[in-house]
This record gives C-alpha cells, sequence and structure tokens, in this order.
C-alpha cells in the first residue's frame, strides 16, 4: 500500500490560511525562483488557472517535483473542494481525488472525472489505498487531515512552512485533541523563503 502522507504550505505559527480562507504570502514561494516544476516531461504545473506556471527555487524544485509526482490520489475534506471547485475535475497531482463530505457530488460536476465522495476519514483512505494502489496517497491538511491523524491512518506529515506569521485562522492540524509525537525530521531542505520539511509519524 502507498504511504499516506498529510501535507501543506503553513505559517511559522502554523496557519494554512487566514480566517477567510486567504493564504497571504504562503504561496510566493511557488513564483519566486527560476526552476520551473515540471510533470511526466516538458508538461508543467499550473494550478492557478490563470496560465502562471510554477517556477521555485532550485533545491525546491528537486524536492517537490518527486514529491508530487509520487502522488496517485488526494484526500480532501469539502470545504477545500468547494473553496477550489475541485480544481475544476483536474487535481494538481495524481490521478484520483477522494472528498470527505457528508453531500454527494455536485449533480453534473465533470462527469468525468476521478472524484469519489465518502462520508468518513477511514472510508476516505481505504478508497484512496484501492484507487492509488502503491503510490502516494496526499491528504490535504487542515480539519480532515488532522481528523486522518488523529485516527493513526498518516505515516508521515509534510510541511512547507514560510517566514509568516499570521496570528490566527485555520490550523494545519484542524482542531486535532491530544498529543502526537513525531519522529525527528528525514528531510530538510531550505528553499527561497519556504523550509519544506518531512516527519515520520511514531507508530
Amino acid at each position: 500500500m502507498g504511504t499516506v502522507v498529510m501535507h501543506s504550505v503553513m505559517s511559522v505559527d502554523g496557519f494554512i490560511a487566514d480566517e477567510n480562507d486567504q493564504v497571504g504570502p504562503l504561496h510566493d514561494w511557488y513564483f519566486n525562483g527560476d526552476t520551473p516544476i515540471t510533470q511526466g516531461g516538458d508538461q508543467q504545473y499550473d494550478h492557478s488557472g490563470a496560465g502562471s506556471v510554477f517556477k521555485v527555487s532550485r533545491a525546491s524544485a528537486a524536492y517537490v517535483r518527486p514529491m508530487w509526482e509520487a502522488i496517485g490520489t488526494i484526500v480532501m475534506g469539502r470545504h477545500l473542494f468547494d473553496l477550489v471547485n475541485g480544481w475544476e475535475g483536474k487535481p494538481p497531482a495524481g490521478d484520483h481525488v477522494v472528498v470527505v463530505s457528508h453531500r454527494p457530488k455536485p449533480e453534473g460536476w465533470h462527469p468525468e472525472a476521478s472524484y469519489h465522495f465518502v462520508d468518513g476519514v477511514t472510508a476516505a483512505i481505504d478508497k484512496a489505498q484501492k484507487l492509488a494502489g502503491d503510490r502516494t496517497i496526499g491528504v490535504n491538511a487542515g480539519e480532515v487531515g488532522g481528523q486522518i491523524l488523529a485516527a493513526g491512518l498518516v505515516d508521515e506529515v509534510a510541511l512547507d512552512v514560510v517566514p509568516v506569521v499570521f496570528g490566527s485562522g485555520k490550523r494545519y492540524f484542524g482542531s486535532i485533541d491530544g498529543q502526537h509525537l513525531l519522529e525527528d525530521p528525514h528531510v530538510v531542505v531550505q528553499g527561497h523563503g519556504v523550509l519544506h520539511m518531512r516527519f515520520k509519524v511514531r507508530r
């Protein structure tokens, strides 16, 4: 089975967005370098929908490219799905998306897209594992990600830490309760305007 990696960009004080779901400078590092992040050859990532190709530092590109290429399935919450309209049926990485939601997929929404709606985090990871095979399951941070971690279903936590303090907003781990131990970081990469770290979850 694939590794389950919880991942997002966050502020130094642990927020992935402000109270209004605005990310402020958290994504600036995607555009402050000279190295495009390509996928499968020359195809370039463009999650903005505005033709703004990601260009990051060489260090960030060397870290991000293989990480994104390894993803087979993304797991996300309904709130993020609604915010980005499911990236219009084209996931930013991988081939499949599992949405944790008590509501079904919007009627008529991109029927060609491999998006699957389930009503719990355990069911979401089970479905994601079946879809991903041996590839990585990328779990978006936030409330749903925190619930998946609390359920003991996350193998690694990946942080892209940006030098900004939000003070308040949407937390990386959501409203998770209790203490959860991680191993020492096995990956630490200094990019331009971002620090990339990965931690294995202690069992």
